[in-house]
């Protein structure tokens, strides 16, 4: 197999988030968050080097290619309500941006996915057992990095990882269960009645831990390496996970939405892999019977790439959209209120900018 891109391309790799993209954000704050995020590619490459060749080419393959970064910046972010960014902050967002990348070599496994940020998946590049493998290794350099910052932040970091393993379990059995597979021992709300609104509330609970554990432990790390008090780590933990539920929510429409998705993944993977993200439970709840054609298609996944495309189109026209979009708007206002309880500043207003960022993606 040919060996991916070499570890020091990872500080040169393009798609990595900064603030520019949010208006009005105060210039100084901007360059103090694009040095960071300088800061954090070249220590992301320094870490994931391997003395094997192989082994650093495939640990680097995804960070190499890019990404939005979201997790390192939120970091950063939330240390300039404190003090600023460090190398301890500099290290808890490279731990953070690890544990995001190995569970992506994970995720591409378990979805049998072809392309990631653009380029071949770590399993269409080495195969399922080396991504695995990387994945794991990945994840204990995550874990070796996160140990230099002491008791508190490893204990953090362990809790995150069981959320995360634990949405994902979820988020695989509600699924096995809407499509028939799983044995039937296990009831899930995802697989009830079209309206049952338990299966909106079970979604996002998944999607809190799939998605805003992560998130919330990089605002939580930034805030705590960035000298803030008690109070103030715990308010941008809690405006951490709203965030991370937000961002999926956005993905996920986008996913229905885009014409052609920048990251490299094809629009509608969700309907070709059969979840039922939230327009399609918003869709459920219709009576009425011109959507029974969108119902049917949407029961599980879709392998025709014709019926793929007339399952989008009827998605996207449907009232289902708007009602998503609806709910992501109202969880990003409640990720909005909770910074009310921070004194203004520069950086909390581009915590403010960032919600208002990541859910208008899906506009």
């Amino acid at each position: 197999m040919t060996v991916s891109a070499a570890p020091s391309d990872i500080s040169d790799a393009g798609g990595a988030s900064d603030l520019s993209g949010l208006p009005g954000l105060d210039e100084g704050l901007q360059a103090r968050v694009a040095e960071g995020m300088a800061a954090v590619a070249v220590r992301l490459a320094e870490v994931v080097d391997h003395d094997d060749p192989f082994i650093a080419g495939a640990s680097a393959h995804l960070a190499a290619a890019g990404g939005k970064r979201f997790r390192p910046l939120l970091t950063l972010l939330a240390s300039e309500v404190g003090t600023g960014w460090n190398a301890a902050v500099v290290d808890a967002a490279v731990g953070v941006e690890l544990t995001h990348l190995a569970s992506l070599y994970h995720d591409d496994v378990m979805d049998e996915a072809d392309l990631r940020r653009g380029v071949p998946s770590a399993n269409a590049r080495y195969g399922n057992a080396t991504a695995i493998l990387v994945g794991d290794l990945l994840f204990g350099t995550a874990s070796s990095v996160v140990a230099d910052l002491g008791a508190e932040a490893v204990k953090i970091q362990a809790q995150t990882f069981v959320r995360l393993c634990a949405g994902q379990i979820r988020d695989d059995l509600q699924t096995e269960v809407q499509l028939g597979s799983a044995d039937g021992t296990h009831a899930s709300p995802l697989a009830g009645d079209a309206d049952d609104p338990a299966a909106v509330t079970a979604y996002l609970e998944i999607l809190a831990d799939k998605t805003g554990a992560l998130i919330a432990t990089a605002a939580r790390y930034g805030g705590m390496f960035g000298g803030c008090d008690a109070a103030t780590v715990h308010v941008l933990t809690g405006y951490g996970e709203k965030l991370g539920v937000v961002f999926q929510l956005a993905d996920d429409l986008l996913d229905v939405a885009s014409a052609a998705d920048t990251s490299g993944k094809t629009p509608g993977t969700d309907l070709r892999e059969g979840k039922a993200t939230l327009p399609v439970l918003y869709a459920r709840t219709s009576q009425d019977p011109d959507d029974a054609r969108l119902l049917e298609l949407t029961r599980g996944p879709i392998h025709d790439p014709q019926e793929l495309d007339e399952a989008l189109a009827l998605l996207r026209a449907h009232p289902a959209m708007e009602q998503a979009r609806a709910h992501t708007g109202r969880l990003a206002a409640e990720a909005r209120a909770l910074l009310d309880d921070l004194a203004d500043g520069p950086a909390v207003d581009a915590l403010r900018a960032l919600v208002d960022g990541v859910a208008l993606r899906s506009s």
